[in-house]
């Protein structure tokens, strides 16, 4: 009855192991510690990296608790896996704020649009300049579409040179990425920002910045001046108001 026992939960063992790889069960990617390192010996590296060789688990484990850090395997394919003495919980809380940090700089690079026509008059040339300007400041790339009419199509060299001038007039912000091609009725060009998009974000932080320090400036100089006027005013001596006697001529008999 043992044998048939012991049979039948190899079995099943069998069969629970290959349930969970078929099935694609969740797999930790979690290092073993302390107790659930199963090895006869490690290769030790201490708390700061130095290489203390090759230590019984026992031992380890034994300098891990004297020093309340934790065992950890962190190269477990190697003969023997080598395992390092530090504060797990601090070393898994350090990682996850990277990863914070690093998905919050993440640079997230938007295309924005701007469509010309090719008999643009310079007022909207020079408003549509003036927003590509600001979307490429922003770190953003713009894609600048002309639209042709009618017999404005056999005029391509026409939507090339409105192009290349755009591009000459914005290239303190922008470059061309994508030069000017045709497409069907339409031609365009792919402007890329000259600076990344956390370069973008931190100077039009320091222009807000600036421009609100520049208007607290100025009112304070306002209500300065403004207290300097009140301030004359009330100190000037008060005429005496002249009435109807004032005019009177002296020499008058009434």
């Amino acid at each position: 009855m043992g044998v048939w026992a012991s049979a039948c939960a190899g079995a099943f063992c069998c069969w629970q192991q290959h349930t969970n790889s078929s099935t694609g069960g969740p797999i930790s990617t979690e290092p073993r510690i302390n107790d659930r390192i199963r090895v006869p010996e490690v290769r030790l590296v201490g708390p700061n990296g130095e290489q203390v060789g090759i230590v019984r688990v026992e031992d380890a484990l034994r300098l891990a608790a004297e020093n309340d850090l934790d065992l950890v395997e962190v190269a477990p394919q190697a003969r023997p896996p080598v395992a390092k003495l530090m504060d797990y919980g601090k070393f898994k809380y350090e990682a996850a704020q990277k990863v914070r940090d690093a998905r919050k700089n993440q640079q997230n690079v938007t295309t924005k649009e701007m469509k010309l026509r090719l008999k643009i008059d310079q007022h909207d040339y020079e408003t549509k300049k003036g927003h590509v300007v600001r979307f490429l400041k922003a770190g953003d790339k713009v894609k600048i579409t002309i639209m042709f009419r009618g017999r404005e199509q056999s005029r391509p060299e026409l939507g090339m040179d409105l192009l290349r001038r755009l591009a000459d007039d914005v290239a303190e912000f922008g470059f061309v990425e994508s030069s000017p091609k045709q497409d069907g009725r339409n031609m365009l060009m792919v402007l890329g920002p000259t600076k990344k998009k956390t370069e973008a974000k931190v100077d039009l932080a320091a222009d807000r910045e600036a421009r609100m320090a520049a208007r607290k400036e100025n009112a304070e100089l306002d209500r300065a001046a403004e207290a300097q006027l009140r301030a004359a005013a009330q100190s000037a001596p008060h005429k005496k108001k002249r009435g109807p006697a004032d005019n009177m001529d002296p020499d008058v008999d009434l």
